[in-house]
């Protein structure tokens, strides 16, 4: 599932006529830099609202399936909306607001999953080798693997996750955060680092940020 719904506001003038996937970062729309981290997954959806056409074609050209949302549902909403669209009990889900440079998002997530101990998995970075970040940090890692919220490591926007959690939901509306709440009770939420580097690219100043990172050897 990957996340193109958002109208992008904070970009400012960059999505004023181009929904926020499409910006460019070295070349290539921020999309595309999403879906290198998910490359050899063969059935991937994204959700569109904010000025759909110029992503539909895009993606569709890609092979993804997309679904519309009439009004924005939020993540939680969003995936709870498209799960339709998906056979197995568990996905990917991939924001497209930031650059990474290093491992493949879904290999490291694949290696690290256990579906039988785990309702959600959470791709995190530490501040070292997050770029461009606003936020003081997400969460803390336990010695098993099991997430806490801290301020230790970064999301990086990547998770596989189970689909019951979401589905069990009754609103419509809702942020991914009320699942990830859920799985805490429960203890069936964890987390695995990510070993590159990775940049927010949520804000305009990301962007030459992202490129210097890429650019950086």
């Amino acid at each position: 599932m990957i996340f193109c719904a958002g109208r992008g506001t904070r970009m400012k003038a960059l999505t004023e006529h181009q929904p926020k996937p499409m910006i460019k970062v070295a070349g290539r729309p921020l999309v595309d830099h999403a879906l290198d981290q998910l490359e050899g997954i063969p059935h991937r959806v994204a959700n569109l609202h904010y000025l759909p056409d110029m992503l539909r074609d895009h993606l569709t050209s890609a092979g993804l399936e997309t679904v519309f949302e009439e009004t924005l549902l939020e993540t939680g909403g969003g995936l709870k909306n498209a799960l339709p669209y998906f056979k197995s009990d568990a996905v990917f889900t991939m924001n497209t607001d930031a650059v990474w440079k290093g491992p493949r998002a879904a290999d490291v997530l694949s290696a690290a999953w256990d579906a039988d101990k785990m309702d959600a998995l959470l791709l995190v970075v530490a501040k070292p080798r997050a770029h461009a970040h606003l936020g003081s940090g997400d969460f803390d890692l336990e010695t098993d693997g099991r997430l806490r919220r801290g301020t230790s490591y970064i999301y990086t926007g990547a998770q596989i996750l189970k689909t019951a959690p979401v589905s069990e939901i009754e609103e419509t509306y809702f942020s991914l955060n009320r699942v990830w709440e859920n799985l805490f009770k429960r203890g069936r939420i964890y987390g695995v680092e990510y070993s590159g580097h990775w940049c927010d690219v949520g804000h305009p100043e990301g962007i030459a940020i992202a490129e210097d990172m890429l650019e950086d050897q």
